[in-house]
């Protein structure tokens, strides 16, 4: 092998590798969000979570929440905020989810309150089933 093309070789194998870079980034941005929680289902038992708390659970690859509230019963949200994604707490006492990076503030059915989040949490399915709870 000489040295012109060893250069060649190795010109064409950073320029590819440059290209996959970029091109991979940009088709998971175009590709339509939530499909690797689609057709995942966690199932629990409705005694994990007391009335007016919550357990945090992985619905596909989406960090979520369970939460039993006294009016209208289970739900579950996505932790994700809509804002910049960072994950969400439940602060049981005031009944609602903060965000930590930018105060957003969320009701229990995941509405936004206040803060800069433009759109509300996402919902999961959820159905109670006898004493199992299955989301998904």
């Amino acid at each position: 092998m000489n040295r012109r093309h060893f250069l060649k070789s190795l010109l064409g194998l950073l320029g590819t590798t440059v290209l996959v870079s970029f091109v991979y980034p940009l088709v998971r941005f175009l590709a339509p969000p939530g499909g690797e929680a689609a057709g995942k289902k966690v199932v629990m038992k409705r005694s994990e979570i007391p009335e007016g708390s919550a357990k945090d659970i992985l619905v596909g690859n989406i960090p979520a929440i369970v939460i039993n509230t006294r009016d209208k019963g289970f739900v579950a949200l996505s932790k994700v905020c809509t804002h910049l994604g960072c994950l969400v707490d439940y602060d049981r006492s005031n009944r609602r989810l903060l965000c930590p990076c930018h105060a957003g503030v969320y009701t229990l059915e995941g509405t936004v309150v206040s803060g800069p989040p433009p759109r509300p949490l996402k919902k999961f399915p959820l159905r109670v089933e006898g004493e199992d709870i299955v989301i998904g």
